[in-house]
Formats: structure tokens, sequence, C-alpha cells
């Protein structure tokens, strides 16, 4: 069974996707690349795209592909207590006709009753992510372990997307991570990084010190994943295609 790769539209930089007019027109050259998936990153979306969300369904399944819709607002809000929002970005999952729908954890607080939030899932079809961001309170270890741990112990159907890279920026071991999460990982964020003066970047993998490797190999075979490192060149189709298939076959 081959595994799902998905193109993330913010790899081709926010500058590069709003010359080329919106994360619609990136699609010829997501699917020409083999993907079988693009995340389509809410941040990008204009009001009038917001508003016609069915619309841009449509076009990813012309194209043959589903989507992954990235949130970027915490599952938890500052209070500890859900994301007001959730369900009005469940239903934007739905009208996108996602497969997923992915948040950051968020101020999450140990002890929570996940009974509400499983209820609220039940009403919607859709595969719920957190992710491991790069903020220095929700984007670390021990609250993520606090809550999948709540998660499974619950026998709620939420799963994580473990960025490989973003452990760097809140200065945390990825391979500790990866072995104490990996069994709840149902999507992974392929990413390398470097430190610079400035601080960490996203760099491709084939520019990377070659650390991806052993730390993909320890997250499930099986997992869907997701190219977030730089895509740039003369030739767009050819350099997510190049990835894709390194992905697929690794």
């Amino acid at each position: 069974m081959k595994r799902d790769i998905v193109v993330v539209t913010a790899a081709y930089g926010w500058d590069n996707v709003k010359k080329l007019g919106g994360q619609a027109n990136l699609l010829p050259i997501i699917a020409e690349s083999g993907a079988n998936g693009v995340e389509i990153r809410r941040e990008l979306l204009s009001d009038s795209e917001l508003n016609t969300l069915g619309h841009l369904a449509r076009q990813i399944a012309d194209h043959q592909l589903f989507a992954v819709y990235s949130v970027p607002e915490g599952l938890f809000a500052l209070d500890g207590s859900l994301n007001p929002q959730l369900e009005n970005r469940l239903q934007e999952a739905a009208e996108l006709n996602a497969r997923t729908v992915k948040f950051s954890l968020g101020h999450y607080q140990p002890g929570y009753d996940i009974t509400e939030l499983n209820a609220l899932l039940s009403k919607h079809p859709v595969q719920l992510v957190v992710e491991n961001d790069q903020t220095p309170d929700c984007g670390i270890f021990s609250p993520l372990n606090a809550f999948f741990a709540t998660v499974q112990d619950c026998h709620s159907p939420i799963r994580m997307t473990f960025d490989m890279a973003n452990w760097d920026w809140v200065g945390e071991d990825a391979h500790i991570a990866a072995q104490k999460l990996a069994h709840m990982v149902h999507y992974v964020h392929v990413k390398a990084a470097e430190k610079r003066p400035q601080g960490w970047c996203a760099v491709e993998l084939d520019n990377s010190d070659g650390r991806w490797k052993p730390l993909l190999a320890e997250l499930p075979h099986q997992a869907m994943r997701g190219i977030e490192f730089p895509l740039e060149g003369d030739d767009l189709p050819s350099v997510p295609r190049h990835y894709v298939n390194l992905l697929r076959a690794d």
C-alpha cells in the first residue's frame, strides 16, 4: 500500500502563493508532482475564498487530490477552555471536504475532561490532528505528552501531526518525542532545519545535515507525509516531484 504524500501550499512561500493568485493556482503543479493531497492553509485564504470553500473543494477534487485543512489556531484557548471557534472550523473543513483538519495544541491544561470535545468530534467525520508548533509554551513535549495520554485513555479519535523540525525551535529532542508519541502519529510534517544567525530556518532535505532521515525512520511507516520545507526553483513541478518520489519510496 502506497503511503499518501501531501504538499503544503505554504512550502512555496507566502509571497509566491500571492503572486500566483492563491492556493488554488498551485493545484495543477501539486497534481503534476504526483502527490496525493494538498494542505490548504487557512491563513492564506482570502475572505472571498473562505466564503466559497465548496468551490475550492471541487477544484481540489478535479485535480484528483484530497485536502488537509490547516487552522493556525490552538485547540485550547488561553484559559484552557476549548477554542470557541472549533465547531466553525470543523464546518469549514467539511465544506472543503477535507480528510484531516490540523490545529496546534494551544493552552491545554492537564486534567481537562475531553468528553465535550469527543462529543463534538462525533458529529464531524473529519480526522482532527494536533501538531507540535514552534511556541515555547504550547509546542513543547510535556503538555503534548499529557494531552495524548488523555486522548488515549479516553479512546478519543484525535491523533498527532508530528512536525519533525519544530522541536528545534523549542529546544527539545525530537527523537525522545518520537519514541514517546509515535503511536499517536497520523501525519508527519517532513521538514529539516538549520541554525542561522537569525535563528532556526527550514531548509530543503537535500540541503540539510541529514538528521531528518533517522528521525523519519522512527515514525509510523504508513503515516501520511507532508512536504513543508521550502520548494524553490525555476521549474516548480520538478522540485516537489523529486521529494514526492523520495518520501514515497523511503
